[in-house]
Formats: structure tokens, sequence, C-alpha cells
């Protein structure tokens, strides 16, 4: 089937066309359908999905387009995308890369002009005696004068078109005539006819200069006339919802005059006996601040709270109980200042100077498909990986890196109100994904039996022990103890699979958090990490799911929601909210931020069922809050951190060499030491060494276990291995089997006794 026959690219048009795009080894070049318009490429696979599923788009401001031979060229943006083109024909070909290069031309002179508009200084606001007349005038004139210019334009194109029809028959006349006498008539007219039509060219091209200067002459003027008048009906807008709020004020505060007085000298009266003048300014800020939902993206809205009513109103707002009503204030500073029991200043011991650097990364190249073609499906704990995908520290010292922000946990076992606290927990769950957004290295699978201590008791009050329960499935087992009043544990074993252009890390278990003096226990499981562009392109992490924390002494819950990354998503990336409410159901506090950056907190004060916008018809529930505070906020990461795995403050030290730690200590551990000095050839010698000594001692372990078992017993496992500091039980909560520490380490630390660690290094 013959195609249309595509027009000759003029600037500013929208070009459209099929082309073959390099897909992959196996399917090669596929056809696709591509529309050039407003400085982006753009295809699909065929035109009906234009209008709702694009397949890629890339930005020719930046791109650069090079040509391969007769039918192929490739536009790059400079190595996140690459688009492999082939067309039907040279021809076509040439119309692309003319479009193309036009194109881009156009973006980056939009580009630059708007850097240099931006430089400018912003047009100021006309006077107020100015009529509109003069300026409407001015329009209209400017008006007729491009007007006058496109119709000039029309003629040339008319013309051109009509003299390159004539010089094209003439052409083709030439190509059937015979050399003879009127061969040189003949050419006299294609001459005759060329010269017409350079020159109604050169018309054009001098028309088009004309008409762009003028446009381009009054284009900043009506931008910065644009902006002016957005800018003053912001201002206006600003203004009349001052004076809006600062009416509403007055009028509560007339209303209100009577009862003050006793609201304010008893702030700890029942919620649940407002008085008349508070119930009138509670109506009233529900009819100003309540708006129904707009998009279909988030699960419920927030809107502001008038906060001058409820500073004013403090503890006794309708809904709220007297255990969370507290002045509009950080929970930290309430929490802490209510707490008579906030531990004093103590005299601090010289704390141990860390490390701050590591060896840089070295820059080794390896083909990673060769090794990962093999490994579609498998359980990725089974694969043999060298070290060039690793980072040099341990899945137990990852597992450590979750306490980085432990001084979350220090503020919730000071809070008084177990919901305030469950705000602090969320932010800590939060906090642990902070440093896996660069973090694309594989840590090192720790050996059977092998551990990572953290004592950090003089810096920050706390110290970890994590220890390998087993080996398949992989499973680490994690106890943290602080001297600030929390205790952390959990037992973590991951479940991951390839996929071919991503992989699935599904963390399992669950993770515990206890608080000495109140007895709230906590609990709550990890969302699914992804890792995609395994194959081709960039590596980048995402983390997408849902978490329930619950404590189970009172029943309170928080639901947080880690919303997956769309290319079609308006919603901010890595984007993270949550509800925290208590036993019945109803909201207190919600949170919302990205678990890269920050979190931030918001006091509920009302909550109400919205329009039916949600999906599958549900209704969102639009909360009514007071002003936003930021509970918590990532650490910046060290200078060159690029060049250092991206490891953070905490990261870089978790391998610094430690004389007292026991025998089977990751920091020991000597193909990860390779690593880490840089030395990675010898690094994956060693690793393959110990992978198969701890085969050989698993062999040796299933022989004796086979020996010692009852033959008429078929459940008797193959392996007999126990952990050395944590015991196997069932967890009377969550009803899973899971390790927990049994003591003794740091016993035999303080004794340097470590004759019952196994040799696995």
């Amino acid at each position: 089937m013959s195609e249309p026959k595509a027009p000759t690219p003029t600037p500013g048009d929208t070009y459209k066309g099929w082309l073959f795009k390099w897909t992959n080894y196996i399917k090669g070049y596929q056809r696709r359908w591509f529309v050039l318009s407003n400085g982006l490429l753009s295809y699909y696979r065929t035109q009906a999905e234009m209008g709702h599923t694009c397949r890629g788009t890339i930005n020719l401001a930046t791109a650069n387009i090079v040509v391969e031979d007769s039918c192929n060229f490739i536009i790059s943006n400079g190595g996140a995308q690459t688009y492999h083109l082939k067309a039907s024909s040279e021809v076509e070909r040439q119309r692309w890369i003319t479009a193309l290069e036009l194109a881009k031309a156009k973006a980056v002179r939009m580009q630059a002009e708007s850097d240099d508009s931006g430089d400018e200084c912003p047009m100021s606001p006309p006077p107020a005696g100015q009529s509109g007349a003069s300026r409407n005038s001015e329009v209209q004139s400017t008006l007729r004068t491009l007007g006058s210019k496109v119709e000039d334009l029309s003629t040339c194109n008319d013309l051109i078109a009509k003299h390159g029809s004539a010089l094209q028959r003439s052409l083709s006349e030439l190509e059937g005539v015979k050399l003879g006498g009127d061969t040189g008539d003949k050419i006299r007219q294609v001459t005759e006819r060329a010269t017409l039509f350079r020159i109604t060219s050169n018309a054009m091209i001098n028309t088009c200069r004309d008409f762009l200067a003028l446009a381009q002459a009054h284009s900043k003027r009506w931008q910065k006339a644009l902006q002016a008048e957005r800018e003053q009906r912001v201002r206006l807008e600003e203004t009349l919802e001052q004076l809006a709020k600062q009416h509403n004020h007055l009028e509560r505060a007339f209303r209100g005059a009577t009862v003050l007085p006793a609201s304010q000298s008893n702030p700890a009266t029942d919620s649940k006996g407002p008085s008349s003048g508070k119930g009138d300014a509670s109506d009233e800020d529900d009819e100003n601040e309540f708006f129904d939902a707009m998009e279909d993206v988030q699960e419920f809205i927030t809107v502001p709270a008038d906060p001058k009513y409820h500073r004013r109103s403090g503890s006794n707002v309708s809904g709220i109980s007297s255990e969370i009503g507290m002045d509009d204030q950080s929970l930290d500073e309430q929490s802490l200042a209510s707490n008579p029991e906030s531990p004093q200043p103590q005299e601090l011991e010289p704390v141990k100077k860390r490390r701050t650097r590591i060896p840089d990364k070295p820059n080794y190249s390896l083909n990673l498909w060769s090794i990962m073609k093999n490994c579609i499906g498998k359980e990725l704990s089974k694969i043999p990986m060298p070290v060039n995908f690793n980072e040099p520290i341990s899945m137990l010292q990852r597992l450590s890196e979750d306490l980085e922000y432990s001084e979350l946990l220090d503020k919730a076992a000071k809070c008084q109100s177990s919901l305030e606290q469950l705000c602090y927990v969320a932010a800590f769950t939060v906090s642990s994904y902070s440093t896996t957004v660069h973090r694309t290295g594989k840590p090192f699978n720790p050996l059977l039996g092998e551990t990572f201590e953290l004592d950090r008791r003089y810096e920050s009050g706390y110290r970890s022990l994590c220890e390998q329960v087993s080996h398949h499935p992989p499973a680490a087992a994690h106890h943290a103890i602080s001297e600030r009043g929390w205790t952390l544990r959990q037992e973590i074993t991951l479940a991951s699979k390839f996929r071919g252009k991503y992989l699935s890390i599904m963390p399992l278990g669950s993770i515990h958090c206890i608080f000495e003096k109140s007895n709230n226990h906590y609990t709550w499981k990890k969302v699914t990490t992804t890792v995609h562009n395994i194959i081709v392109g960039k590596l980048w992490i995402d983390q997408s799911g849902e978490i329930d924390i619950i404590n189970h002494q009172t029943g309170d819950r928080c639901h947080l929601k880690f919303a997956p990354y769309s290319y079609f998503s308006r919603d901010v990336a890595r984007k993270v909210t949550g509800v925290v409410a208590d036993k019945e159901g109803k909201a207190h506090y919600v949170l919302s931020g990205t678990w890269d950056e920050k979190m931030e907190f918001s006091r509920v004060m009302q909550s109400s069922r919205g329009g039916e916008n949600g999906t599958e018809g549900r209704q969102k529930t639009v909360y009514q809050t007071l002003k936003a505070r930021e509970i918590w906020k990532k650490n910046p990461l060290p200078d060159g951190a690029e060049n250092m795995y991206y490891f953070s403050d905490l990261a870089l030290t978790l391998n610094e060499q430690e004389d007292s730690v026991a025998p089977t200590d990751s920091r020991r551990r000597p193909d990860q030491r390779l690593m880490e000095q840089g030395r990675w050839e010898e690094a994956n010698a060693e690793k393959q060494r110990l992978e198969e000594k701890q085969r050989s001692v698993r062999r040796e372990r299933e022989r004796e276990a086979a020996r010692t078992a009852n033959p008429t017993d078929e459940s008797a496992h193959q392996d007999n291995y126990r952990a050395l500091w944590f015991e196997r039980t069932d967890d009377p909560l969550t009803g899973e089997q899971t390790h927990v520490y049994k003591g003794g380490y740091w016993e035999a630390k303080d004794h340097g006794s470590w004759e019952i660690c196994p040799d696995i290094f």
C-alpha cells in the first residue's frame, strides 16, 4: 500500500511519518509512527495511539543528529536517550533530517530567547492614568502590519509553487528532447524560469525575514505585558483574600468576645462541649476552607485551616482529644517541653573520630549483558556475580543503615501521645530508604554466620548487632537497643527476581519497634525496591508499595503509600503520603513528602468526604489541617560522594577497621576489603574462594545432619545449622517464625572471648 508523500518540512510545521526504529537484537527494526512538533520528537506504535499513549519523546534542543548511511540516522541527547532510526529511502531520510535540523535550530533559539528575557528587568506596570484605548490601538496597528506580512508570504508561496511547477515541467521536457535545433530554445526557457524561481524565492526569504524580525520585536513586549498583568492579578487576589480573612477574624472575635476569657483560662476543657462562639467559628471555617478533590491521583486532599483560629481555640477544637490538643508548634518542641522525665544533660565521653572518605571507585568496564542474559528468571542470591556490580559493604551493613536517623526514635520515645509517637515512627520508616536513591550497587551477600556490630552508644546512644541466620533463602536478623528508651529488631529475607528489563527486590519479614516507657509495640513491613534499566540505559531505583504501621498496644495505625514512578503522572517523583489514625479510624495527622528528601506532617482539624473522583468511584477524604511542619529531612551527602558509591556519612564509617569486633564481623571480610581498596581482580578471586569454602562447610553439615537424623523422620531438615547469637521462635504478634537476639554477644566482646565463633573467612 502506497503512503502519501510527506510534505517538504518548513519551520514551525508538525512533521509526521513512518520510520523504522531499532528495538533490540531479537526484534530488530520495528515500524513506528513519529511526530515532530514544538522541538520534540515523539513516537507511537500506530497513529491511533497519538491520542493516549506516547512510547517515547526526545527534546531536540539538546540532541545530536548523526547520519550513518543513505537511510539510517541516529538521534541522541547525551546518553540518556538514543534513537537508531531508518527511513524507507534516501529521499525520505533527507526530508526527516531537514525537518529535525530546522526544529532543533528553532528549539535552541527559543530557549536562548527565554533565557535572555529572564535576565532582563521586568517591565514596570503601566501608569494608572494610561488609557486602555491607546494600548488597544497599538495592538490593532501591530496586528494589521503582521496581517499584511502574512498576505505577502501567501502571495510569494503561490508564486513559488507556480514557478516551481513550471520549472519541473521544463526539466522533464528537457530530458526527452533530442539534441537538435530546438535544444537552445528549451535551455533558454529553463534558464528564464529558473531565474524567475530564484527571484521569487529571494522575495519569499526577505518577506519571511521581515515578518520574523517584526514578530520577535513585539514578542518580548507582549510577554512582559502579559507577565505584568498576571502579577497585578495575583496581587489583587492576595489582597482580596487577606481582606476576607481579616473580616472573618474580626467577626469571630466579636462573636466570641464573651466566651474567650473562659476558654483561655481553662485550656483543658472537654472537646465535646465547645462554647457557642467556637461553634460558629468552626462552621464558618467549614464554609470557607473546604474544596472538592480536583484530581484522582491522591487518596485524600488536604486544605489549610485558619492557624489563628486554631491557635486561639487550643485543644478545644471539635473532634480533637485533649491527649493531642496542643498549639500550632512542632511536635518535638511541645512533647519535649511537656515531658518532665526528659533525660538531663550528662557529661559526655570523648567521641571517636570516624573516617570521612574511602578510596575512589575505579572505572572498570564490564559487559553486563554477557553475565545477565543467562540469569533471567533465576533467584538473584543464587547467581555468582563479580564485585564489579557490588558496593564495598555487606547486606548486614546496609541493614544497619536503617539507623542513620535514629534521632527520630529518640524523639518518639519522649512523646507523651502515642499518635505523636506514631508520626515519628512513620518518618523513621521512610528515612530508611533515603540512602537508596543513588545506590545502584549490590551489597555483598553475607556468608552464613557472618555478623556486623554497630556500637554508637557515645554518639547516638544505641548499639546494634546483625547476623546472617540463613543462606538459602538469605535471611539476616537485626537487633538494636538504645539507652534512650527504644528497641528495634527485625528479620529480613530478600526475595528477588530478574525480569530482563528490571530487578524486583521484595523484603519479607516484619520490623518491630518497642518503646520502654510506654510499652508501645509497633510493627511494619518494607516496600518493594525496583532497579530499572538493568540491560540498557542508566540504572535508577524506585520504591513502591504500601506500609501499615500498627501500634499493638493502643490500636493506632499509620498507612503509608509509596507512589511508583510514572512517566505520565503530574505528581512529584518518589512521593510518600500517609494518615495517622486511632483505633476508631479517626485521622489525627497526615504526612506527605518524598522518601529521598524530606517528610512533613500536619494536624487534622476536620475531615470530610469529597466527591466520587477517585478510582472505581471511591470517595476521597478531604482533611482540613494546620500548617505543615517538617519532621524529617535527609542529610546532605559528603563531598565527592559520586566517586564513593554515593555513600552517606554513616555508610562511609561502616567498613572502618576496628580491632575489638568478632572474627565473623563484615569488616574482616577480605574480598570486601580488597574491593574497597580498588583491587577488584583480587577481590573477585577471594570472593570465589570464600563462596567455595562456604559450600564445602554446608555439604559437611548436611552429611552430619543425615547421619544423626532418624531414618523414619521424613521431616528431618537437611541442614542443622543454628545461629550463634539469635534463636528461632514464633512471634506472638505476627505469627511469623523469626530470630530474636538471645544475648551474649556484648558480654563476649567485653571479655574478648570469641572462641565459639566459626572460621568463615
